[in-house]
């Protein structure tokens, strides 16, 4: 099975795909999108219950996943679960052969979230990454040696003596990738990805770039505003409320910045994710052209 830790050693632009998953996917449900996503990613990536959205466990995913031999990325936050449950998360993702991990500290829940729910962030997203780092050095637990840790980074537009000290201190607590929330401006990723490299931090991590297709105007106002650290220029929300056919639109923007993304110093990859339809995600990567 091939990997998205072997892919982003040693190919020049790797991809990777996010399932949608919402509280009634089946497993079959599940494998017919990752199936659509596999000829064209390295790697399925499996979310958390974002937003509160709650869906089957991301262990359970990545289980029917490898059952396929198709890599997941499994997300985990802090928001849902207590230290001692992060552990165990983390074990598990192990014990099933899960070889590459995303973790954040993950984001509140929405004001208006019923029922009223309580959020547990016991620990941050630094002292997870270093937990998971903890686990994959422990000599009894062979099948964790070779996690891939990774961890969010939040794009914006720096100041020029701006230093990314939170990643930093991630990478050196273990984090070997960081992937930035979606970013549809490559001015703003452009300096954004300059101060990490100035800090010397893309010498240590590999930086993978959310993007998106986009499906109405609608959605992407909806993501810009409620998004946590997402880049949302009113400028790509001007084409889609033009275009003639926002979907189409919205692969055309994703294949344009695919295109930019690719040839920015210090970014190794992309993640794709919709809030539409799935199957616009591989017309986006062929559009492209980074992928047969």
């Amino acid at each position: 099975m091939n990997t998205f830790h072997t892919a982003i050693r040693t190919q020049a632009f790797t991809l990777t795909g996010q399932l949608k998953l919402v509280d009634d996917t089946t497993p079959s449900g599940l494998l017919e999108q990752a199936e659509l996503l596999r000829p064209f990613v390295d790697a399925v990536q499996v979310t958390d219950s974002p937003n509160g959205m709650v869906h089957m466990s991301p262990l359970a995913a990545a289980s029917l996943l490898l059952q396929a031999d198709i890599d997941p990325i499994v997300q985990l936050t802090c928001r849902d679960r207590n230290r001692i449950a992060l552990q165990s998360e983390l074990l598990g993702a192990a014990a099933i052969g899960v070889s590459s991990l995303l973790l954040q500290r993950g984001d509140k829940l929405p004001t208006d979230y019923q029922p009223k729910t309580k959020e547990v962030f016991d620990i941050g997203a630094k002292r997870l990454v270093g937990t998971a780092k903890a686990i994959q050095q422990d000599p009894r637990l062979a099948n964790a040696a070779s996690l891939f840790i990774g961890t969010i980074a939040l794009t914006f537009n720096p100041a020029s003596e701006w230093k990314p000290a939170a990643l930093l201190a991630r990478s050196s607590a273990g984090a070997r990738f960081i992937q930035t929330q979606l970013c549809f401006d490559t001015d703003v990723l452009r300096r954004y990805v300059g101060r990490l490299s100035a800090a010397k931090l893309t010498h240590r991590v590999h930086v993978i770039v959310s993007l998106g297709t986009l499906p109405s105007a609608d959605a992407a106002r909806w993501l810009g505003k409620h998004l946590r650290g997402s880049v949302m220029p009113k400028t790509v929300i001007k084409r889609m409320k033009q275009a003639r056919d926002p979907e189409q639109e919205g692969v055309n923007i994703c294949a344009e910045l695919l295109q930019q993304v690719a040839e920015i110093p210090g970014v190794d990859g992309a993640n794709l994710l919709t809030p539409g339809e799935l199957e616009t995600v591989p017309a986006a990567i062929r559009a492209s052209g980074l992928r047969d």
